[in-house]
């Protein structure tokens, strides 16, 4: 080995371990204080025009009071409703989360939590609208004639 290359060596070493020094002082990432329980929910096959509901929870992992500023949904046909007091530490807030149904097909719907002056976090709800027939379903004939037979 020549000391050109054992000069480059140390020079390699010197300069990966400043920037390795320079990485570690660099500042701490803040902790999340705002945990979902559950990210997405999938109501599965729904009838049209029968709203559904679905309860997400979030939990205040932080030190101190967490305030959502607001819920807003994707689209008008997603309904979010919470209460508006602050979460103490350690406890837990319910997001009701409606879905109209009055489209049918699949659909996914995309939901915000504003929090923290200016942090988010995000739900979601998805499933499919089925049509309901609009006539009912056709007699048995079947049944009248045992009715018939059995007297």
């Amino acid at each position: 080995m020549t000391i050109r290359t054992l000069y480059i060596l140390v020079l390699f070493l010197g300069l990966s371990s400043l920037g390795q020094a320079q990485q570690n002082n660099a500042a701490p990432v803040a902790k999340e204080v705002l945990e979902l329980k559950e990210i997405r929910y999938d109501f599965g096959k729904i009838p049209q025009g029968k709203p559904v509901t679905h309860i997400f929870e979030v939990v205040n992992t932080g030190k101190e009071p967490l305030q959502i500023e607001n819920v807003q949904a994707s689209c008008g046909c997603t309904t979010p409703e919470w209460t508006h007091d602050p979460i103490a530490p350690g406890a837990t807030k319910k997001i009701r989360v409606g879905y109209n149904a009055a489209a049918k097909g699949p659909f996914e719907k995309a939901i915000t939590i504003f929090y923290d002056s200016g942090k988010t976090k995000l739900l979601y709800i998805k499933g499919e609208v089925w049509e309901a027939p609009a006539d009912p379903a056709p007699a048995n004939a079947s049944i009248q004639l045992l009715k018939n037979i059995n007297h």
